[in-house]
């Protein structure tokens, strides 16, 4: 068995899909491209381009926004022309991020505008993803496939920032645009060559009526994107508004910081498809009663104390409840979802993520600055919590099929 094999049967273990393989390596080698430039990239605009901080705000802002749109809109021509297209064209001009980078040179609103661009460039193909895997799997396999694509993601998380790291070295920020030029040409070219032109599992042929109308009208799904509105807000708590509290509030060095951060992609890259096996007997809208409370309530530990061991632990609670949440969910919109317009609805469900990371810093920084942290952490539990009572409402009775525990591979 060879090195890549061994790796495999490690994280992955013996019960992924053949099918949803390609789906896997596209995931990953996009992940590991895009965490090795997206993290520096606010250093740069900041550092590099000498842009303000309320501009550098504004650009994050509007790159939500234009997620948000992109995000549905793809999904909807994903049912017509096919996921394929979108998948690649996502990858694509990902990929040309770099090199216009390189083209810019010091140019501040270029700069800022290929910011806002990278997070729209990812949603015009993530909608499309995530409808492949419902196209390439059984309903009953669809919460453990989609936490193995999950799984690929965080291994490229906790790959990706290193890789980034050692070509920043020196200072030259060239050499971080041409060498995540060269990982996002080859998840690129992964996807040109693997990604298949459709699933066992798709649809016959293109939806014949008009997708928005159907998605307005149907109540458990906008309830239960409302409640994913709000579980991301607390997700986005923690890659926002948890840094700036433990490193000035708590005066957490900076280094502990980064060293507490990849606890989250490590425990998800080794324990998510385990939690989810462990987990499968257990209706979808338990799972995310329990799921959105766990991500939000423990911040309230950091009013007590704001030590790194209990920054630790609350990391510890909150991945467990993201573990249970992220698969969870997507298991639901897709079972949710016809089978025409899903890559519609799966665009419409990942806007709830632009929608989050619009609101969270701008609204929780405002809270910070006028009632202090315990406030903060106060209503991001409330968050949390509500996200929990909307989304078993929503979800259940729309559990979908049983988790399967194991198929072949």
């Amino acid at each position: 068995m060879n090195v890549f094999a061994r790796l495999f049967r490690l994280v992955w273990g013996g019960n992924v899909d053949r099918a949803l393989r390609p789906v896997l390596a596209v995931s990953l080698a996009g992940s590991i491209a895009g965490s090795s430039l997206y993290p520096f990239m606010g250093i740069w605009a900041i550092k590099e381009l000498h842009a303000s901080q309320t501009k550098l705000a504004f650009t994050y802002l509007i790159g939500a926004g234009l997620s948000l749109l992109i995000g549905y809109a793809a999904g909807h021509w994903s049912d017509r022309i096919g996921r394929r297209p979108l998948i690649l064209a996502g990858w694509g001009f990902q990929a040309l991020v770099p090199l216009a980078l390189l083209a810019i040179g010091h140019n501040v609103q270029a700069g800022l505008a290929l910011l806002a661009l990278l997070p729209a460039f990812g949603a015009l193909g993530g909608a499309a993803d995530q409808a492949m895997v419902a196209d390439l799997v059984a309903p009953e396999r669809h919460e453990a496939s989609y936490a193995s694509v999950r799984v690929a993601s965080n291994l490229g998380v906790t790959i990706g920032p290193p890789i980034g790291g050692l070509l920043l070295i020196g200072g030259h920020w060239n050499h971080l645009w041409l060498g995540t030029l060269v990982l996002s040409t080859c998840g690129f070219l992964i996807a040109w060559r693997f990604i298949p032109r459709s699933g066992a599992y798709a649809p016959g042929g293109p939806p014949q009526r008009g997708s928005f109308r159907v998605i307005i009208r149907d109540s458990p799904f906008l309830l239960f994107m409302l409640s994913s509105v709000f579980a991301t807000m607390t997700y986005v708590a923690t890659e926002t508004l948890l840094p700036i509290s433990v490193t000035t509030t708590h005066h957490l060095a900076p280094a502990a910081w980064g060293v507490l951060m990849v606890v989250n992609p490590l425990f998800v890259t080794v324990f998510q498809l385990r939690l989810t096996r462990w987990t499968a007997s257990i209706p979808a809208w338990t799972k995310l009663g329990v799921a959105m409370p766990l991500m939000g309530v423990p911040f309230l530990l950091l009013n007590v104390n704001g030590s790194a061991l209990v920054v630790g632990f609350v990391i510890l609670l909150f991945v467990i409840g993201e573990m249970l949440w992220v698969p969870t969910s997507q298991a639901v919109v897709a079972a949710l979802a016809p089978a025409d317009i899903r890559g519609a609805y799966m665009g419409a469900f990942g806007s709830t993520w632009s929608v989050g990371w619009a609101l969270t810093p701008f609204l929780g920084l405002q809270v910070r600055s006028t009632y202090g942290d315990a406030t903060m952490w106060m209503c991001v539990a409330a968050v949390g919590v509500i996200a929990g009572i909307l989304g078993i409402v929503a979800a259940r009775g729309h559990d979908g099929e049983p988790a399967a525990v194991g198929s072949p591979a």
